[in-house]
């Protein structure tokens, strides 16, 4: 792959320009030098690693790494700190179980509150019922 410029990067990445942005001003990507000798409107160019780095910190959101978890993560592929890595990543397997759990149990409860408005043909609907505050 060629060098792209920022869209082009930000496309391969799956993100817009401004998200690239973002994550240069957080650390998370190094923001390319303009070619040297170029005039003012160079363009800088974004390597197939730099979009390889973009990928990872997506994929890394996906799992539900905040952003300065990543920010650890891509120090410990630098440095092959596994140990570290598995730490961070049984953290994030505790919380993704936490999640769950809360998701299960708030399923379980709606599912009782649609078997109960189906069953009751009079009175207030148990769903409308149970969100109204007063």
């Amino acid at each position: 792959m060629a060098a792209l410029t920022i869209g082009k990067f930000a496309e391969a990445g799956g993100v817009g320009v401004e998200t690239v942005r973002y994550y240069q001003r957080r650390g998370l990507l190094h923001t390319p030098e303009r070619p040297v000798g170029a005039g003012l409107g160079s363009v800088r160019r974004y390597s197939e690693e730099e979009v390889r780095r973009l990928k990872f910190i997506r994929a890394a959101q996906a799992a539900g790494f905040t952003l300065e978890q990543i920010q650890e993560l891509l120090s410990l592929d630098a440095s092959d700190d596994r140990p570290r890595a598995r730490t961070l990543a049984s953290a994030r397997i505790r919380a993704l179980d936490q999640k769950i759990a809360e998701l299960t149990a708030a399923r379980e409860a709606l599912a009782r509150l649609a078997q109960s408005c189906a069953s009751g043909l009079r009175g207030p609907c148990p769903i409308l019922k149970a969100f109204d505050p007063d």
